[in-house]
């Protein structure tokens, strides 16, 4: 369990947040909420780490290009759901958890078993769990507009009610440098990833509400950035959008990335991370990505 904030400082809230360590928040995002954070695992040749406990996104892609063998990943158990629900009661008088889309994890499914478990052994103490059909900064989208909404005094009802408009409107484009590390996993066969990267393509790919489709792949890394922005105009138009650049260990390309949409888009709010460890497993290295949605 790693703890976002130091919540023993803080008056006792309304509604306090947890989220599975698949969602990237920029630091500082928690503001005087309580936040906990349930770590993920990751088995890295042979050795288990929690993630973002024993292993930071940075040292983890680092790792990632020298292993032998796949990585793997695991939800955390339900006992960890719940401890974090158990530590949320000593600082809120009610809790609600944000976690990845079941697409990619069992983190909902633990984080429901744990609700249940709480129920019995908290009466009287709320907890929602919900969906956020999302991941990284689009997982983190969702829970900073809980956050705020939690900030602000809402009721866990208001906070909830919050979340899942957000979560709607919430969408990822990214590319993908090589898939060497899909066809290591044995996601993709060995001729899609040969020919990938011969012709130096860019797979391009949309996530929303839960869904992963390909959209294009273009040549190189610049007009891939191109194209994301383009892409995320056709689907917001000219509203005003709260934007997440995310990026597996290729910081100057997502501020080059960054520079692009604050000149080009009414930002309400943008922010930069690192891709969550735990999705960049499977992805590897150089992936780089928008998560937006409008205001």
């Amino acid at each position: 369990m790693t703890e976002a904030a130091s919540n023993s400082q803080l008056p006792k809230r309304r509604v306090s947040i947890v989220v599975d360590s698949a969602a990237t928040l920029p630091q500082g995002s928690q503001a005087n909420v309580p936040l906990f954070i349930v770590p993920m695992s990751l088995v890295v040749d042979g050795r288990t780490y929690l993630d973002g406990v024993d292993l930071q996104a940075s040292e983890f892609y680092d790792l990632l290009k020298q292993a032998d063998k796949p990585t793997t990943t695991s939800a955390p158990s339900p006992e960890r759901f719940l401890d974090a629900f158990r530590q949320a009661s000593r600082v809120a008088e009610s809790v609600l958890c944000i976690t990845v889309s079941p697409r990619f994890s069992a983190c909902y499914d633990a984080a429901r078993l744990g609700q249940e478990q709480a129920r019995e052994e908290m009466a009287g103490f709320p907890v929602e769990v919900l969906d956020s059909g999302s991941a990284a900064a689009g997982e983190a989208l969702v829970a900073m507009e809980a956050i705020r909404a939690a900030e602000s005094g809402e009721t866990l009802e208001a906070v909830t009610e919050a979340a899942k408009k957000a979560a709607e409107g919430v969408s990822i484009l990214a590319f993908l440098d090589t898939l060497y590390y899909l066809w290591k996993g044995g996601r993709v066969p060995g001729i899609a990833h040969l020919g990938t990267s011969l012709l130096d393509l860019k797979p391009l790919f949309e996530m929303r509400l839960g869904e992963t489709k390909s959209l294009a792949r273009p040549r190189t890394a610049k007009r891939a950035m191109r194209r994301l922005v383009e892409l995320m105009r056709e689907r917001t138009g000219d509203a005003r959008v709260h934007v997440g650049v995310l990026h597996a260990a290729v910081p100057e390309r997502a501020e080059e990335l960054r520079a692009m949409v604050a000149d080009e888009f009414d930002c309400a709010e943008l922010f930069t991370t690192e891709f969550s460890s735990v999705m960049g497993a499977h992805t590897g290295p150089g992936l780089l990505g928008l998560a937006f949605r409008p205001d």
